[in-house]
């Protein structure tokens, strides 16, 4: 049996853990292999105490395009428990990013839409080039941005997210600065510079402090836990995704065509979603 290639890359420098998406070939599209490499990756740097701080980041042109088009394909057939168990292995993966023990930064860089949208959302800090484009491009589908919602309305707030989880537009770094959902913008080539002076500003904190803030903001911000998050979240998706709706908008998507509630006629597909 051939052994599935690698689709995230962990790389250790001290007391930083780089966590590298790493099929840049899709643009870094979430598949069941890159999610549960990616929850697994979590998992393990969390319990590992000698960690302070992670980088989250992509290869190649963009940091994540959101869902995989043959994912996508897939979840069309799948019954109503796979849809749901497909669903939330996907929520568990956001709510373990939010709540993993030290701060998660975040390098978006090309474009992260859809989950790759909810990744952004999830860290703690955010950091992009200024080309970098954003949407949480569900409803472009006939579904909903259902696991990623806790993570982005924490993030930008409901009136906010009223914008743009309803239009699914792309907007651009400015705009995602403006909004709240990420904290820096600069460059490309500046891009690692900031995210450098980041961690080390993370890293010259105290580390229980630091993970005690992190803390402290969930219990004040009355936050859920993030298996009730998971669990809630993963329902609301899964009911979407088997609606008429949203069989009918994935497959309009797959099939490279207008959905049938714009009408008939070919488009590019271009932009992915699944959150």
């Amino acid at each position: 049996m051939a052994k599935q290639r690698e689709t995230v890359e962990v790389i250790r420098k001290g007391a930083r853990a780089d966590v590298v998406l790493s099929r840049p070939e899709v643009r870094n599209a979430f598949d069941d292999h890159l999610i549960s490499q990616l929850s697994e990756a979590f998992l393990s740097l969390t319990a590992d105490s000698s960690v302070r701080v992670i980088v989250l980041s992509g290869q190649g042109k963009v940091f994540s395009a959101g869902a995989d088009v043959n994912w996508m394909r897939a979840s069309i057939d799948l019954s109503s428990d796979e849809n749901r168990n497909d669903a939330l292995r996907m929520a568990r993966l956001f709510s373990t990013i939010s709540a993993s023990r030290c701060p998660v930064i975040v390098r978006a860089h090309g474009a992260a839409l859809g989950g790759g949208a909810g990744l952004v959302c999830a860290g703690d800090i955010a950091i992009a080039e200024e080309k970098c484009l954003f949407a949480f491009s569900e409803v472009r589908l006939g579904i909903i941005p259902a696991v990623i919602s806790p993570h982005a309305v924490a993030r930008i707030g409901a009136q906010e997210a009223r914008r743009w989880f309803l239009t699914g537009e792309k907007f651009s770094a400015e705009v995602a600065l403006r909004i709240g959902m990420i904290h820096e913008l600069c460059s490309a080539e500046q891009l690692d510079e900031k995210v450098d002076q980041m961690v080390e500003s993370v890293l010259r904190s105290g580390p229980e402090a630091v993970q005690e803030a992190k803390r402290l903001i969930r219990e004040v911000s009355g936050l859920p836990t993030p298996e009730s998050l998971a669990e809630f979240t993963a329902e609301r998706i899964a009911a979407r995704r088997a609606s008429q709706e949203g069989q009918a908008g994935l497959q309009s998507f797959l099939d490279g065509k207008e959905p049938p509630w714009i009408g008939d006629g070919q488009v590019e597909s271009t932009e992915s979603g699944s959150g």
